[in-house]
């Protein structure tokens, strides 16, 4: 047994001692939804994506899961399990690292309590494959969900600063997207696919990154495959937002024809 998870066995311990003693305490927790983001489509910002059959760099993914283990009405026991994929052309390596989280409360509590220890524990995995040079300049690097950083189920900033550092393509990609509004409050996603008539093509910028709202990234969308309707959001970071968004996107349309993940790129897929 790994010694984070005798250390996660000794906090569960701890927890549903103090549970039965006290019983489950009273929380005041503050409703921390993503921002809403509206904005008018605009046809003009509309690129297409140049179609490539090969890219000869690393495109790193971590995402983290959660199972089940034991669950009351006021409280619950979950494992995590943090996983990484990396694709270099069809080479495909992959990896994982489990934590036992012991949460009391009630479901609101441990499902918001829960998504703060998911992206404590993704960032971890990513900063670490950064600093032992698994990804270099040049590749990419994949984060599940939008690009918010510091604070509160928010990615590390050390995170974003290293990867600056090393000149990787951070990109965070939002399977689902439901923030993103039209000026009249529809969906933006489906707007900006009716704009485009690329079989490939991307949308920039939604909006543009203002680290003082924790939004470190331009937000985007993307299309990244011409045999699949699948369109999502995709925020490149503010170091990257400079350069040609199209070129940048690019290499990830050669990963993207996977027909068991059609439209996505496949280290997304592999790690789900």
């Amino acid at each position: 047994m790994g010694e984070e998870i005798r250390e996660d066995l000794t906090e569960m311990e701890k927890k549903l001692r103090l549970y039965l003693e006290k019983g489950r305490a009273t929380y005041s927790v503050e409703v921390r939804e993503e921002p809403v983001i509206a904005a008018r489509p605009d046809i003009s910002r509309v690129k297409p994506l140049k179609k490539l059959d090969r890219f000869d760099g690393h495109v790193l993914a971590v995402d983290c899961s959660t199972r089940t283990l034991k669950r009351a009405n006021n409280w619950g026991i979950y494992l995590l399990r943090v996983a990484y994929a990396i694709v270099k052309v069809r080479d495909v390596d992959w990896g994982y690292e489990e934590r036992i989280c012991t949460a009391v409360g009630d479901s609101y509590i441990r499902y918001r309590f829960l998504g703060d220890v998911r992206v404590e524990l993704e960032s971890q995995m990513a900063l670490d494959m950064v600093r032992r040079r698994k990804i270099c300049e040049g590749d990419f690097l994949l984060l599940d969900g939008p690009s918010y950083f510091g604070g509160a189920r928010k990615f590390r900033i050390s995170l974003y600063e290293k990867c600056k550092e090393a000149r990787i393509n951070l990109l965070a990609i939002s399977k689902q997207s439901p923030s993103l509004h039209d000026e009249k409050g529809r969906d933006f996603i489906a707007a900006a696919s009716m704009l485009s008539s690329h079989p490939v093509w991307v949308y920039h910028p939604v909006a543009t990154a203002n680290i003082h709202e924790h939004l470190y990234g331009d937000v985007s969308v993307v299309k990244l495959c011409r045999s699949s309707p699948r369109v999502f959001r995709c925020d490149i970071m503010e170091y990257l937002a400079t350069n040609s968004v199209d070129e940048l996107l690019s290499p990830l349309t050669s990963i993207s024809e996977d027909p068991r993940c059609l439209g996505y790129p496949v280290t997304v897929w592999v790690i789900l």
